[in-house]
């Protein structure tokens, strides 16, 4: 005996669509100063493939001083990669969302 039951798998389909609801409006007290806005612009300008690329060559950096024995510079260079990769999803948010 075989039961044949449709899924719907696809969470952005017409039906799917229905179910949700807007996101509240923000609140006045929470808007962004000038600053911040002058900020989100200037940073949605670089491009996020500029992040990625810097923290590979932190990585690579890294590799080679810890390598050669220089593992003070290793360990200062290898600290960067983090940051950097914040920084290219904080662009990319900014981007996807836009500065409010």
């Amino acid at each position: 005996m075989t039961v044949n039951v449709r899924q719907d798998v696809n969470p952005a389909s017409q039906k799917s669509k229905q179910d949700y609801r807007a996101a509240t409006v923000m609140r006045a007290e929470h808007t962004e100063n000038s600053l911040t806005l002058l900020l989100e612009q200037q940073a949605a300008k670089v491009p996020s493939d500029v992040f990625l690329f810097a923290s590979f060559c932190c990585m690579a950096f890294s590799l080679g001083a810890e390598l050669t024995g220089r593992e003070r510079a290793a360990r200062f260079t290898g600290m960067w990669v983090a940051p950097l990769l914040i920084m290219g999803v904080y662009t990319k948010m900014v981007k996807t969302f836009g500065a409010r």
